[in-house]
């Protein structure tokens, strides 16, 4: 075993960690006043995607198409199992600080929806191969996600800005007339029980951290997933198995690291821990093959064409299959550990499947 790969591996592993930290606390604050489900589904997913966007840039540019598309698809298939079975565990045991018996899942209507179709669509136009067209397809249907998140943010904000008026404004009567206030009620109130009140050195300061969180997970992504790629090769882990277990993992850390720590701080995380990982996936289904394309464009000319092959399709469908099986219990009002588990153990059937793909997995 060469230990300087292994010392390299757990130096950037903790660098990770940190930033993903760094990271979970800036989007827990800017939640405090966007909202837990549009800092998660926007911010944060795009932040902690961006290492993954990095990697199938560089493997469309270089002609590596089946790698550039199967680390999506690979990333789909394994937040929507093992990384919300992770979370669900924590946020419902003791791991977390405020143990929750249930998840309310009812008001990430419009991210599973968008997965959903985002989903199938991208099946879809594989059949005969990813184009320019597919590529400004799949780049307006991020968009269109990012402006439905928008609206249904100010919408809520607004509803709740009229349901503390209204609670504000009810007369009080009190039972002895002595006990009437001789000065009227502060207009410093919270807005909602998600959206208080916040400085402007708070969101400073949430801002900041969730930049340099961000910069950080940015600079340690790719020694972290070299590292752990040659550390793997040195204790004799098959090529297969490097493939379609490790690497994924290993793209994905940041967003684990940042899911995890969030699931820990109870409902608040919990819900912006669910709405990054819908909101990824959406963009894995959408923004990052539509990056995949115009790198493909870049390298091969403007009509250059993603082809389908055996072990793309086989990837395709098998990520399409357990994004749909993952959404079943998703689309119910709750969910908790015993969603976890049945996710945890469709990630199990979901590697063995992996074992039986067709061609060869090329590790780069």
């Amino acid at each position: 075993m060469n230990i300087e790969n292994l010392l390299t591996m757990l130096f950037w592993l903790g660098e990770l960690s940190l930033a993903s930290w760094v990271l979970a606390y800036g989007a827990e604050h800017l939640s405090v006043k966007f909202g837990a489900k549009f800092v998660g589904r926007t911010l944060l997913s795009v932040a902690t995607t961006l290492p993954e966007i990095a990697i199938v840039v560089y493997a469309s540019s270089v002609g590596l198409y089946e790698v550039a598309i199967g680390a999506g698809l690979g990333s789909n298939i394994l937040m929507m199992t093992l990384g919300l079975a992770l979370m669900l565990i924590i946020a419902t045991t003791r791991l977390s600080k405020a143990p929750l018996k249930q998840l309310d899942v009812s008001t990430f209507k419009l991210d599973k929806i968008f997965l959903l179709v985002s989903a199938i669509i991208s099946a879809i136009l594989l059949l005969d191969g990813y184009n320019f067209i597919d590529g400004i397809i799949f780049v307006g249907m991020f968009i269109g996600y990012i402006l439905t998140a928008l609206i249904e943010m100010k919408r809520e904000n607004r509803a709740n800005k009229l349901n503390v008026v209204a609670d504000t404004s009810a007369p009080v009567t009190p039972a002895n007339p002595a006990d009437t206030p001789s000065t009227p009620p502060s207009t410093s109130y919270v807005s909602s029980e998600h959206h208080p009140v916040v400085s402007r050195s708070e969101m400073t300061k949430a801002a900041l951290a969730f930049l340099i969180g961000t910069l950080g997970i940015v600079f340690g992504a790719s020694p972290f997933i070299s590292s752990l790629q040659s550390f793997s090769i040195d204790v004799g882990i098959s090529t297969i198995v490097l493939a379609v277990i490790i690497s994924p993992i290993a793209g994905e850390m940041p967003e684990k690291i940042s899911m995890m720590i969030l699931a820990r701080k109870g409902a608040a995380g919990a819900s912006i821990a669910i709405a990054n990982v819908l909101g990824s996936k959406v963009l894995n289904n959408s923004l990052l093959l539509g990056v995949a394309i115009f790198a493909a464009m870049y390298h091969g000319g403007f009509y250059t064409v993603i082809a389908n092959s055996p072990m793309l399709w086989f990837q395709m469908m098998l990520a399409t299959s357990i994004t749909l099986i993952a959404l079943i219990p998703l689309f119910r009002r709750t969910i908790g550990i015993r969603v976890g588990m049945f996710l945890l153990a469709l990630y199990i059937i979901s590697i063995v499947l992996q074992f039986f793909m067709p061609g060869e997995i090329n590790v780069h």
